[in-house]
């Protein structure tokens, strides 16, 4: 099925003033947008779950961990070039931002065990063990922590399948930022 990617004009009227949002925040309105847009129940709550969790207790830093950790297991290839640029005006390190881009992990600890969680849950689909949940909370992660993580999945994953079901095309200003994930490292077999 062909999606539309509409325009602030072609947009349903329901969908319009949120659209005119986006333009306004981006300069243009990006083609995810656009598609979300021809469903003005999705748009709202993708835009309105975002506007929530921008609210979080985890920092700016966590948050593009958790998110560009749910991107790559979901191989996102639109919202993890979109949400690279975003990550460096976050001021996100750029040695952070290219391990969550090849899927390898921090070089701290406790953001690498946020970035794992992040990874298993999007992975097993919440189906985590203790062991993990353990770790999380080892890692001086609080219980609100951990239920913003799985808001945070959530929240992306509409982003996710709207991407793979549209085939979203990547627009123009997040060209330099492609993305796909890496394929696996090929181990030679011990002789």
């Amino acid at each position: 099925m062909d999606l539309t990617i509409h325009t602030p004009g072609t947009a349903p009227e329901r969908s319009k003033p949120i659209a005119a949002d986006s333009l306004e925040r981006y300069g243009f309105l990006p083609n995810l947008h656009g598609i979300m847009a021809e469903s003005p129940v999705m748009y709202e709550i993708y835009r309105q779950t975002g506007a929530t969790f921008a609210r979080r207790t985890l920092s700016v830093l966590e948050r593009q961990i958790v998110l560009r950790a749910i991107d790559y297991e979901n191989e996102c290839h639109h919202c993890m070039a979109v949400h690279s640029p975003i990550a460096t005006r976050e001021r996100i390190p750029g040695a952070i931002l290219s391990a969550l881009r090849h899927g390898d992990p921090l070089a701290d600890p406790k953001l690498e065990t946020l970035r794992s969680f992040a990874a298993a849950m999007t992975r097993t689909r919440g189906q985590v063990g203790q062991a993990e949940l353990d770790r999380f909370e080892a890692a001086g992660y609080t219980r609100e922590n951990l239920i913003e993580a799985i808001v945070a999945i959530g929240y992306e994953v509409l982003g996710n399948d709207i991407d793979h079901v549209a085939a979203t095309p990547l627009d123009a200003a997040f060209e330099a930022y492609a993305w796909s994930k890496p394929e696996p490292v090929q181990q030679a077999d011990a002789a």
